[in-house]
């Protein structure tokens, strides 16, 4: 349901620039939408929920494939782009109670409650803040997660995505919103990503319009400390970013599984850099897989060197060494 409306909304800002456009909608489910009873991070497959929208772009049954940012690798295969990335949605992390628990906020449960969350990023984080709680996998989408909080006894409370409840009409579940101060977000949480064939300029011309600047380049510098520490969903890293004034800030964490072991770093970089005509063989430069044609060239290298740099810095106090035992606990 959720990707439904997704889609429809990504459908509804195309319509609205082309009036004239004929779109249909396919839908199809992956093999992250399938395998329901093992954690996400164990699976292993990096293109879980990718992979089957890939294959149909390429055989050319659909030209357009909505997703969640947070969902898409930071290297996308050969031929593919990220050829939109639309405003952001609220990145925050968002407590929903179980109605007995209602009022509540996560330091005012009992001890020993049990929260669900599938994210090792959200219980790595709330471990160290929230000692008195258990954490405990929950799996499934919004629908069936709610589900399972409403109907039965197994937890106080469960962690999602605040950008999802708001986008299913939910935003009067969310009985806490977790600050950056308590909990880090996904990089891309919150954003919709529209991934295209890089070929294809016609389409991608067309999506680009969809592309809002200031997501862009934090999703950028995120997507780019993310490839650099070859974090996937197996390792808990965070972020937090904010555009003001032409300065972009990042904030990046890793952490080990329990959260008793982790480093956090600010950097900033300026962004404040004018649209050049940048016509030629540089029209297509991706950066960290995202195709952005009508945000500044030198903006978006910035924010993807910042990533880098942030990173950069992580491993040499030690990121390394964390996010391989992390790996390794999760494997065994």
């Amino acid at each position: 349901q959720l990707a439904r409306i997704q889609t429809d909304s990504v459908v509804e800002m195309l319509r609205e620039l082309y009036p004239d456009l004929r779109i249909e909608i396919v839908a199809m489910s992956t093999t992250g939408d399938k395998i329901l009873d093992t954690a996400l991070s164990k699976i292993g497959e990096k293109s879980l929920f990718t992979k089957e929208l890939e294959n149909a772009l390429e055989r050319h049954e659909v030209d357009l494939v909505v997703h969640s940012l947070k969902d898409l690798p930071t290297s996308l295969p050969p031929g593919f782009t990220i050829g939109a990335v639309c405003k952001r949605e609220n990145p925050l992390d968002a407590v929903v109670f179980h109605p007995k628990n209602c009022g509540k906020t996560l330091s005012l449960l009992p001890e020993k409650s049990v929260i669900g969350t599938s994210s090792l990023r959200r219980a790595a984080q709330l471990k160290k803040k929230f000692p008195q709680l258990e954490f405990r996998d929950i799996r499934g989408n919004l629908n069936t997660r709610l589900k399972k909080l409403d109907e039965k006894e197994d937890f106080s409370a469960i962690i999602l995505a605040a950008a999802g409840l708001k986008r299913m009409g939910w935003e009067n579940r969310i009985g806490q919103l977790l600050s950056p101060e308590d909990c880090l977000y996904a990089v891309g949480q919150g954003a919709l990503a529209v991934e295209v064939r890089a070929k294809d300029q016609e389409i991608l011309n067309m999506v680009s319009a969809l592309h809002d600047a200031d997501t862009v380049l934090r999703c950028i510098a995120e997507r780019a400390f993310m490839k650099r520490l070859e974090g996937g969903c197996s390792v808990p890293v965070a972020v937090n970013t904010m555009l003001k004034d032409g300065q972009l800030y990042l904030t990046g964490a890793v952490y080990s599984l329990d959260g008793s072991d982790s480093l956090k770093e600010t950097m900033q970089t300026s962004v404040n850099y004018p649209q050049q005509n940048e016509d030629g063989p540089n029209d297509d430069v991706q950066h960290v897989g995202i195709t952005a044609k009508n945000v500044p060239g030198q903006a978006q290298e910035a924010a993807e060197n910042l990533g880098v740099e942030l990173a950069t810095l992580l491993l040499s106090k030690g990121a390394k060494h964390i996010l391989s035992v992390a790996r390794q606990l999760n494997d065994a």
